[in-house]
């Protein structure tokens, strides 16, 4: 092996360390080797949770669930009339129909009754 051979391996040792260095400085929590990148990403997200929460005005999970369970019950209720609101049009559908059809029958029968008696029209 030559100097300029073993001067090579020595650089490529060191960067490889610096990277290994770089990769793991300032991990506070546990990177897995296994899911490096992950366990990087969520250490990350961890120590910046309240930031991130606060800069893009993210609802936290007490008050989401403070939030529903004020307003459920009204939400209910909204359901409910708008199922009841449903459920009369289909009724009111329905009466429209069947009187659309009872026209058509009396006009049919007036129609009939008209031709039946000619020169009695006005």
């Amino acid at each position: 092996m030559t100097f300029l051979e073993f001067l090579v391996l020595i650089l490529i040792v060191i960067a490889i360390i610096f990277l290994i260095y770089y990769f793991f400085k300032g991990s506070g929590g546990h990177i897995s080797p296994s899911r490096p990148m992950e366990s990087r990403v969520d250490e990350y997200l961890d120590r910046r949770f309240e930031q991130l929460v606060t800069e893009w005005e993210l609802v936290r999970v007490p008050e989401a669930e403070r939030f529903t369970r004020e307003n459920e019950p009204v939400l209910k209720r909204s359901e409910n009339r708008v199922a009841e609101l449903h459920m009369f049009e289909q009724e009111i559908t329905s009466t429209l129909d069947n009187l659309e059809v009872r026209l058509a029958t009396l006009e049919k029968d007036v129609d009939g009754k008209t031709k039946e008696r000619p020169g009695t029209g006005t």
